[in-house]
């Protein structure tokens, strides 16, 4: 449930960029800092992962090797990703670094599935569409991707964002 009055919403969405651009200001840019800062860590997991599997292996006599088989990225950054922007604080170790957040467009945190749909739907777009997609962030008023606005989210700054308590 949204703690919002009517009067607080502007054409239906509570963050409106017109009314508080403090939350959208450099945006954009903190969100690649975000995701350099959450690749080096999911590579740091995918290492660690790998490692607990070979030792494993050893254990086994080599039937944990198999575990090699599986799509070991995709399974760690999925996982990275549910746990962390679906979490309780709704952004990754580097988006909290950068200082931003991911809501829905009706102010709520979002949970494990939609933030595991975000990953998935970002890749996606970027391996099919290439990454001009990205573009898009650009020409948006509330510095939305593609995948933002097909899952009804939105990344702001977190400071401004929790002075106003929500």
């Amino acid at each position: 449930m949204t703690h919002y009055d009517d009067a607080y919403r502007a054409n239906g969405q509570v963050f409106d960029p017109v009314r508080e651009p403090e939350l959208y200001d450099g945006v954009l840019s903190k969100r690649f800092f975000a995701f350099i800062i959450d690749a080096i860590l999911i590579g740091f997991f995918l290492l660690l992962a790998s490692l607990v599997i070979l030792a494993m292996g050893v254990v086994t006599l080599g039937i944990a090797w198999f575990l090699f088989a599986l799509p070991l990225f995709a399974i760690v950054a999925l996982l990275y990703v549910a746990l962390t922007l679906g979490g309780p604080k709704a952004a990754t170790p580097g988006m909290r670094m950068a200082g931003v957040t991911i809501r829905s467009t009706d102010g709520e945190r979002i949970g494990p599935i939609i933030a595991a749909a975000h990953a998935l739907i970002f890749w996606f777009s970027v391996s099919v569409l290439t990454p001009l997609v990205l573009l898009v962030g650009l020409f948006s008023n509330r510095k939305r991707l593609l995948h933002d606005m097909l899952l009804g989210t939105v990344i702001l700054n977190a400071g401004p964002l929790a002075r106003t308590r929500r």
